[in-house]
């Protein structure tokens, strides 16, 4: 497996090749935890999430992704925001893709499965608001958890 390697603002970035339409998730519990994975590609926390497949819509692609990343069936609550900085690149180094971030952010709730690592996670937990700081994990990932943790009723565009 390749590596993912983000760049922000880097003028020694790599040029963006691709745009790839693509879905994350903040599934929050009955006890107002968030589900975070740690990427098996670059070791950092996100929310799980992941391109859209042809055929398929983004909610869809929501729903499907976090089942796969992380074991937890989840229900499509409402929207985050949409985040398409052309500032931020995705180097994978497996393919040399190089991608500008598109992700469409979704708020959700689980309703079965359990937490369970996969291919793409190393650990999947439930996080309280309070510990999400000191975790380690991408400029844009961390600027989508504190947009809805800040307002989660704002729809946030960038």
């Amino acid at each position: 497996m390749g590596r993912r390697i983000d760049y922000y603002d880097d003028p020694e970035a790599p040029r963006a090749t691709s745009v790839v339409p693509s879905a994350n998730v903040v599934v929050v519990n009955d006890e107002g935890e968030i589900l975070l994975i740690r990427r098996s590609d670059n070791d950092n926390w996100a929310l799980p999430g992941g391109a859209l497949d042809l055929g398929e819509s983004l909610p869809d692609a929501a729903v499907r992704e976090t089942a796969e990343e992380t074991g937890v069936d989840v229900e499509i609550t409402g929207l985050v925001g949409i985040y398409t900085d052309p500032r931020h690149v995705i180097l994978y180094t497996s393919n040399n893709e190089v991608r500008q971030e598109f992700s469409v952010v979704f708020a959700a709730r689980p309703v079965g499965g359990r937490p369970t690592t996969s291919a793409e996670s190393t650990e999947v937990r439930w996080f309280g608001a309070d510990e999400i700081g000191s975790l380690i994990m991408d400029r844009s990932m961390r600027t989508r958890l504190d947009h809805y943790l800040t307002s989660p009723q704002a729809v946030h565009i960038g």
